[in-house]
Formats: structure tokens, C-alpha cells, sequence
């Protein structure tokens, strides 16, 4: 599955830069006003950090909400707490775009996250050029030297680095490039299966001082306080968000 969905954003990705080449999208990149400090609002404090994302749809859900206004759903985020946004580009199975990503941006002080499958340089030059502060990098889908070359030149455009791990190869890996945001997804992306007890069994691998992300398998309060026992600084949630009610799921996940 994850091969999968890499190869078919590299194929999307192509077909953008025919009609929007390379040096116009780096020329628009280096245009924009500097990207907000993600580590800043995300940095570790007494209470857990919400990172919200806008997820219309998922391969192993299918659909999951409509969300016609991307913006409005991104300030009631706002509005209720979370400390940054997440917003899918993904087209194919997750029904995102680089159109939502501009209206977020537009419409919130948080940070944005561009969520996709990034494996060149061409998309993160995209992701700063629609108003990203963040882009997410999964260790899983790059070698040691893409990884590398993607992290540092996000870095150069001001942009922080969610770098996703599944394994305890994979944060030693995220830690040798400097990474200071790891994620630790609870999602397998290959098989799409949950293993909801595998931050708590990651987390001692993070060092101090580098912030640690939970994702996936967020349905309810009782889970973000696990991941908070466990010792994730910030948890990544969007299905439970886009589903319910987003101001008071919020309230109530902030509240443990």
C-alpha cells in the first residue's frame, strides 16, 4: 500500500510540474512570508499538544466527511485548542489538495502541516509555495540519503520536519538526521493494520529533547491519555475530529 501511494503522488506531482515547472514553484516558495515556528507551538508543556488534521477520506475507511470548507473546519481547530493543523493533499484515496492547504492557511495562525507522500524535492517546494509550515517525511518510504536530502532542504525554506517512524529502526534512523518532531504512527502503511501499543513501546527511543508525535488509533479521550501516559508531547488526530462534533472532541481531549 505504501509503495503504492508513494508512486501515485510522484505521478501527480509530474503532471503538476507540467504546467507549473520547477523554478516557477521554487521562485513562489522563496516568495512566500517565512513559515511560522511549528517546534515553537508544539514544544512540550504540562498539557498535551492536538495536532488537527483535515481528513476527508482514508484507503482503509473510504469516506469519512464531506468538508466542503476546509478553512472553516481549520478555525473551529483553532478556536477549540489545537496547537497546529494537518491537512491532506493526497487526491486519490485521501481526497485532499494543495487548494485546501492554501485556504487553511489563509485562515488560521497555527501552523500547517502539508500531509502527503513526499519523495522529492519538487513537493516540498510545493508545500512552502501554498503556505506550509510543516511537511511530513515517512522514513519508511525514503533511504538514509532521500531522507536526508528532503529534511535539510525543508529546513532551508524554514519549514520543521514531522518525520513518521513504525519501527525502532526507523527512529534510529529519524534521530541520526537531527529530526527534533518524530512521529511514532500506530498505523502499519503497508497492511493499513492498527497497533495501538506500539508508541508506548518506541517512546523510551526518542530522546529528550526531540518532541514525540503519536499517530493513528485516536478514537477517543481514554486514547490520548495512553499516548500522555506513554509519553507522547503531541497527538495527531483527524478521523475523530472530522467525524463527531470538532470543538467538543477537542475539549475533551485537551482536558486529559
Amino acid at each position: 500500500m505504501l509503495e503504492s501511494l508513494m508512486a501515485a503522488a510522484r505521478e501527480d506531482a509530474a503532471v503538476r510540474r507540467e504546467t507549473r515547472p520547477f523554478n516557477r514553484v521554487e521562485a513562489d516558495a522563496l516568495a512566500q512570508d517565512p513559515a511560522r515556528d511549528a517546534i515553537a507551538f508544539l514544544r512540550p508543556e504540562d498539557t498535551v499538544k492536538i495536532i488537527a488534521e483535515i481528513k476527508r477520506a482514508s484507503p482503509s475507511r473510504g469516506v469519512l466527511a464531506d468538508i466542503p470548507d476546509p478553512a472553516a473546519l481549520a478555525s473551529l481547530y483553532e478556536t477549540g485548542g489545537a496547537s497546529a493543523v494537518s491537512v491532506l493533499t493526497e487526491g486519490r484515496k485521501f481526497g485532499g489538495s494543495l487548494a485546501d492547504l492554501e485556504a487553511v492557511r489563509e485562515a488560521v495562525s497555527l501552523p500547517v502541516l502539508r500531509k502527503d507522500f513526499i519523495s522529492n524535492p519538487y513537493q516540498v517546494f510545493e508545500a512552502r509555495a501554498s503556505g506550509a509550515d510543516m511537511v511530513l517525511l515517512i522514513v519508511a518510504a525514503l533511504d538514509q540519503k532521500q531522507l536526508t536530502s528532503l529534511y535539510n532542504l525543508s529546513a532551508e525554506l524554514g519549514m520543521a520536519t514531522l518525520v513518521e517512524t513504525h519501527s525502532a529502526d526507523e527512529v534510529s534512523r529519524a534521530i541520526d538526521i537531527g529530526a527534533n518532531l518524530v512521529g511514532v504512527n500506530a498505523r502499519n502503511l503497508s497492511t493499513f493494520e492498527l497497533d495501538n501499543s506500539l508508541f508506548g513501546r518506541l517512546a523510551d527511543q526518542i530522546p529528550a529533547g526531540v518532541i514525540r508525535v503519536a499517530e493513528s488509533a485516536v478514537h477517543s479521550a481514554e486514547d490520548v491519555a495512553r499516548y500522555r501516559r506513554d509519553g507522547a508531547d503531541v497527538v495527531l488526530v483527524g478521523e475523530a475530529l472530522v467525524t463527531g462534533d470538532p470543538l467538543a472532541t477537542l475539549a475533551h481531549f485537551l482536558a486529559v
